[in-house]
């Protein structure tokens, strides 16, 4: 393998890993000295200073990754801290989901079926712009209807909520369901 070649694979596994990629694993990978893959690494963060690159492959932590250059923080700090860019959590995903197939829908009933309050969660969907006030329960107590937005429509791709997949894509057919409890019945344990 040329050097040039080797260079490329690091650069493509040190993009995947989600941590640090240890040199010895980068070794193996690339089937070169360990000593070769550090030197390898050392030109690759030679050349991204010398052109001047908005990131730097830096040696963290008994590894290597990629990360933004020391002096563009302010730049990345803004990019971090405008919530429009930064990732739901897995609850606040299941809450607009809930939100998408259920709406128009209360907190309350949000709250009914996952099991636990979501007024943060609603809250910081609501800032995000993802959900919004549609209407008022005419029930007692007028309690708040939400529902989702042109936004959350543009970011998961919709044309319209009529668009989003049948929830009966998601569950799994009788036959699935009928396996899954027969191998969880206890006479089926004693027969093993």
């Amino acid at each position: 393998m040329s050097d040039a070649e080797a260079k490329r694979a690091i650069e493509a596994v040190v993009l995947a890993a989600t941590e640090p990629v240890e040199p010895r694993l980068l070794a193996q990978l690339v089937e070169l000295p360990v000593v070769r893959v550090e030197a390898l690494c050392a030109e690759l963060v030679r050349e991204y200073e010398e052109s001047s690159r908005g990131f730097v492959l830096a040696r963290v932590a008994g590894g290597y990754r990629y990360q933004t250059h020391p002096d563009l923080a302010p730049y990345v700090e803004r990019f971090v801290l405008d919530a429009r860019h930064a990732r739901l959590s897995a609850p606040a995903l299941e809450t607009l989901a809930i939100v998408a197939y259920k709406q128009p829908v209360s907190r309350a009933q949000v709250s009914a079926i996952r099991g636990v309050n979501v007024d943060g969660v609603m809250r910081t969907l609501q800032q995000r712009g993802f959900i919004e006030e549609i209407a008022r329960d005419p029930g007692p107590g007028l309690a708040l209807l939400y529902g989702t937005t042109r936004l959350f429509l543009e970011r998961v791709g919709l044309d319209s909520l009529d668009d989003l997949p049948s929830l009966g894509d998601f569950v799994p057919g009788a036959d699935v369901v009928e396996a899954l409890e027969q191998g969880l019945r206890p006479d089926s344990l004693d027969a093993e």
